[in-house]
């Protein structure tokens, strides 16, 4: 679940983005395609930076209203968690090699 939460709130942006450009928000031309798609990447970006810190902040000042519409914003309610990782066992023979004093 956790990884379609973050492609959701990748896309969304992405799709924002080029809604932005393709309307001609900024007066892009849209026929030149390398000048909207560096546009595209630009607002892109620039709206993924904004909702994401605005989240973040939100989160810090315990505002739960605007934590909730920057997530939506951003595809999601809220940031997506990540299961903590545990650490790598280690081969059966070093723990009791350890455990008795004893080095390779």
């Amino acid at each position: 679940m956790n990884l379609y939460i973050s492609v959701l709130r990748t896309l969304v942006p992405l799709f924002v983005g080029w809604v932005v450009t393709a309307a001609g928000a900024f007066g892009v031309d849209t026929d030149s395609t390398t000048v909207t798609a560096g546009v595209t990447a630009l607002v892109t970006a620039a709206y993924y930076a904004v909702f994401r810190a605005l989240e973040e902040w939100a989160t810090k000042q315990d505002w739960k209203p605007l934590r909730l519409v920057a997530g939506v914003l951003l595809g999601w309610a809220r940031p997506p968690e990540y299961p903590a990782r545990t650490p790598a066992a280690q081969p059966s023979g070093a723990q009791s090699d350890a455990a008795e004093g004893r080095t390779a």
